[in-house]
């Protein structure tokens, strides 16, 4: 049985989209959509269905486990990992796109920079040694496992780039800090939390359905909204 790979692709120079659709007849029981890029980015000669010559795929990659976020892109239109669909139980023709809400460097490739620079703007570090957070063990642990892959702002109907939103991709690491920041230190990030996160979140949750690590969206952004808004709010009112 052999699979179709019908891959957008785009020319890292003049930026030129085009379709190509590449023939993978090599299947075995648990390849995945990136040991296929893979195995097809090892043929030199490898020509598409209609004859034309099939230059190098460009993709990210690092640990083909599920573990860094690397190889995010579309596959059938629904953002995920490469390395986590088995071509067992796809379709015969397969679609690959790169992710839509980011610049495309090449071909599968995008630059998700902006994904740091909304930790930095957020100001996602601790100041001072963290508090004590034996009792937060749990909301740590879910908070420190995300990958930064981008599938969650790819999903959101809320996020678009540019915008002062920064979405889960941002939430879920400032959950983990704010969880040890200290008083003084938790106070300077209220307002950014309220403004870049809070205030724009819809509350769909459809990254709670997409993330590749599992991550309970729902229980992380609740917990955080508690702990950054509503205490804040429930001060003011008592004043």
């Amino acid at each position: 049985m052999r699979k179709c790979f019908d891959v957008l692709r785009t020319d890292a120079d003049t930026k030129k989209t085009y379709r190509q659709k590449i023939l993978y007849d090599k299947l075995e029981e648990n390849d995945t959509v990136a040991t296929a890029l893979r195995r097809i980015n090892e043929e030199p000669d490898l020509l598409d269905v209609d004859g034309n010559p099939v230059k190098e795929i460009i993709w990210e990659c690092s640990c083909l486990q599920k573990k860094c976020g690397a190889c995010a892109m579309r596959i059938d239109g629904k953002p995920t990992l490469a390395c986590s669909v088995k071509l067992s139980e796809k379709k015969e023709t397969i679609v690959l796109e790169p992710l839509k809400k980011f610049p495309v460097v090449a071909d599968l490739k995008v630059d998700r920079s902006v994904l740091y620079e909304y930790l930095e703007q957020m100001g996602v570090w601790l100041e001072n040694r963290a508090e004590d957070m034996d009792s937060e063990q749990d909301f740590v642990y879910e908070s420190s496992r995300c990958l930064q892959c981008g599938c969650c702002l790819e999903i959101c109907p809320n996020y678009y780039a540019g915008g002062d939103f920064t979405g889960m991709a941002a939430m879920v690491p400032n959950a983990r800090v704010m969880a040890g920041a200290d008083v003084d230190q938790r106070d300077s990030m209220k307002k950014k939390y309220r403004r870049r996160i809070y205030e724009g979140c819809g509350k769909s949750l459809a990254c709670r359905e997409i993330c590749p690590a599992g991550i309970d969206m729902e229980h992380l952004l609740t917990r955080s909204n508690a702990m950054m808004v509503w205490k804040l709010f429930n001060r003011k009112k008592s004043e």
